[in-house]
């Protein structure tokens, strides 16, 4: 799919849920992706008659970074286009490394959104950025779900984060900005092959060795919708009864399922009782399967939920 005007109001029709004259927050790096989203988001909300805000973010790590977002900051003007520089908090920098940069870009990104009441954030992630992440996650062994990658719409504290470039690849976008003379520059992390990231992106520059990876990852997602399905009928299957303060399950089910999927019922159960907490590390809650398997349990804190076996059900309750 070439990448064009008309294109992209195609695609942004598939978010729906905007309120009218909307207010939007882009997150703009430089690169050529942000540079394109943020041009075609500018003409797209005057349509819509809203406000846009680029949001370019100073992570502080390398010593040109202030340089690079005031050069940002001087194209978007130049675009007529209204930005913003964030900058992380010092007790924020902690590693340096590119991980702890992009954690606290998509915080203050956030936190910025919070505090004006803006509700829908868009990235410039792309097609090849979720081969690159379905890679990196089954080199380091995720789950089914994990491996689903970057989806096209999540919610982050109650922030609307919309990815409209996902299923575009990345030529497609380079060829938009050199049709429209777009200025964008170059992260020059990208070539450094010390990072992981860089690694794959190297990596997936094979055709042959990109074209399996890429099947690979379609076929991933087209069985995402089975499997959840499949886990919240176990689930159900093992349900006793449930109240606002209490949840009971046939222990002699659950402990016939794999244990993945015993984690994810159990997760299921603990979003049930606090649904703002961080999701239970999966060591915790292995940790617990395994105790949950022996003749002398009895009773387990899982992150503030108490966990009882009765006869043979397993009773779940509010610390």
């Amino acid at each position: 799919m070439s990448l064009n005007k008309r294109v992209f109001l195609s695609l942004i029709k598939n978010f729906k849920h905007f309120e009218n004259n909307p207010s939007i927050a882009v997150g703009v790096s430089g690169g050529p992706d942000s540079m394109a989203l943020v041009y075609l988001l500018s003409t797209w909300i005057k349509l819509k008659k809203g406000k846009l805000i680029a949001l370019v973010f100073d992570h502080q790590i390398r010593e040109n970074s202030k340089d690079e977002s005031l050069q940002v900051n001087d194209m978007l003007s130049d675009l007529n286009i209204d930005s913003i520089i964030i900058r992380p908090k010092k007790n924020k920098l902690i590693k340096k490394n590119m991980a702890n940069a992009r954690d606290n870009r998509f915080e203050g990104m956030i936190n910025f959104c919070k505090k004006k009441s803006i509700l829908h954030l868009f990235l410039g992630h792309h097609f090849d950025d979720n081969l690159e992440t379905y890679l990196i996650r089954k080199i380091n062994g995720s789950n089914l779900e994990g491996l689903a990658s970057i989806n096209k719409i999540t919610y982050f504290n109650n922030i609307q984060i919309l990815r409209p470039f996902i299923e575009l690849g990345k030529l497609s976008i380079l060829n938009f900005n050199k049709q429209n003379n777009l200025k964008f520059i170059n992260d020059p992390t990208n070539k450094d092959i010390k990072y992981t990231r860089v690694k794959i992106r190297t990596f997936l520059q094979n055709n042959k060795y990109k074209k399996v990876i890429k099947n690979d990852f379609l076929n991933i997602r087209k069985k995402i919708p089975d499997y959840k399905k499949m886990i919240w009928e176990t689930f159900i299957q093992c349900l006793i009864d449930a109240s606002s303060n209490k949840i009971k399950i046939s222990l002699s089910k659950l402990i016939l399922l794999d244990d993945l999927i015993i984690e994810k019922h159990i997760l299921c159960v603990l979003k049930f009782f606090n649904s703002k907490k961080n999701q239970t590390k999966s060591s915790k809650i292995m940790l617990f399967i395994n105790m949950l398997k022996k003749p002398s349990f009895k009773t387990f804190n899982l992150s503030g939920v108490i966990i009882q076996k009765s006869s043979d059900f397993l009773i779940f309750s509010q610390k």
